[in-house]
């Protein structure tokens, strides 16, 4: 079923696991990632990143994604991941991504409330829901995600207060936050803040979400999870994962496209069941939103919904 991020983060803050978004550039990432899901009958994030579209259109991949997560089993958020320009969050809204990240932590914080603000008003209206993120993870070298390497990532770490205000002045659903964290395989164990996480964690009331999640230990996600974190980014891990299944088929050079095809799925499956059962989200495929009750941020959504309805319907008179 297709949901918007509110629906499964929501509960995953409220009884302490996470949600694992796993980007698909193509359908057999999807498959994989989805397969997963319903085996372990968790909630799901799947999307792309803005700097991944030229491995797959953002439209085409709109394509298989978005009739996939409607199909599934268990909740499907579509989640466009640091959308880097207005025009593409737009796009994704207009697609039908019932989610999207609006990524403007290099700009300055004053710009990055403003933008962020404008877009949260807009993902709103559409009923979708939008994450931000403040201070700037970077990008281990070779990162698939971007080349923004840090010489220090400690001064660009989030800072508490500044994670509430930003909050506060935005409307955001979920904020994205620098602790030690970087995109891509690490080169060196990363060292997190757990104690950034916590505090804050304690400051805000909206889900914490720990990009750079492939190449941490299971001790550094468990740990993470137990001081705030509610989403997990990962795409390295699984796009390797099909890689190496799909080399280890070339015995020969005698193959077909279709003999590797079966084994990318097979592969992202596995991947992405282990980090959904380290992360807690297994089994928890019916701990939505609606179980919580209807509260003040439910309200203000449904009335922003009607609100966009009847504009709709004034439009066409």
């Amino acid at each position: 079923m297709l949901v918007n991020m509110n629906e499964v983060l929501l509960p995953a803050k409220k009884n302490h696991y996470a949600v694992g978004l796993f980007n698909a550039v193509n359908l057999e990432l999807a498959r994989g990632i989805i397969s997963a899901a319903e085996s372990t009958q968790s909630p799901v994030i799947m999307g792309t990143a803005e700097v991944l579209l030229p491995y797959g259109p953002l439209e085409e991949v709109s394509y298989y994604l978005i009739p996939m997560a409607k199909k599934a089993g268990v909740p499907v958020v579509i989640h466009l991941d640091h959308g880097l320009t207005r025009e593409t969050c737009l796009q994704a809204l207009e697609l039908g991504f019932t989610s999207i990240m609006y990524d403007c932590s290099t700009d300055s914080y004053d710009e990055n409330v403003r933008k962020v603000k404008e877009m949260a008003d807009i993902a709103h209206s559409y009923g979708a829901t939008i994450e931000g993120e403040l201070g700037h993870v970077g990008d281990n070298e070779g990162s698939a995600e971007g080349d923004s390497r840090l010489d220090d990532p400690s001064q660009y770490y989030t800072e508490p207060e500044k994670a509430k205000d930003f909050v506060d002045k935005t409307g955001v659903d979920a904020l994205a936050i620098a602790v030690g964290n970087a995109h891509g395989a690490y080169k060196l164990p990363p060292k997190l803040d757990f104690e950034r996480i916590r505090t804050i964690a304690g400051l805000v009331d909206v889900p914490l979400v720990l990009h750079g999640g492939s190449g941490l230990t299971d001790t550094d996600f468990k740990r993470a999870i137990q001081e705030g974190i509610s989403k997990v980014n990962i795409f390295t891990d699984i796009n390797v994962a099909a890689v190496k299944a799909e080399f280890s088929r070339f015995s020969t050079m005698e193959k077909g496209l279709i003999d590797l095809i079966p084994a990318a799925v097979e592969a992202v499956k596995q991947e992405s069941t282990k980090k959904m059962k380290l992360f807690g989200s297994d089994g928890k495929a019916g701990y939505r939103l609606e179980s919580r009750g209807l509260g003040e941020t439910d309200v203000n959504l449904l009335t922003k919904l009607v609100a966009e309805e009847v504009r709709k319907y004034m439009n066409r008179q």
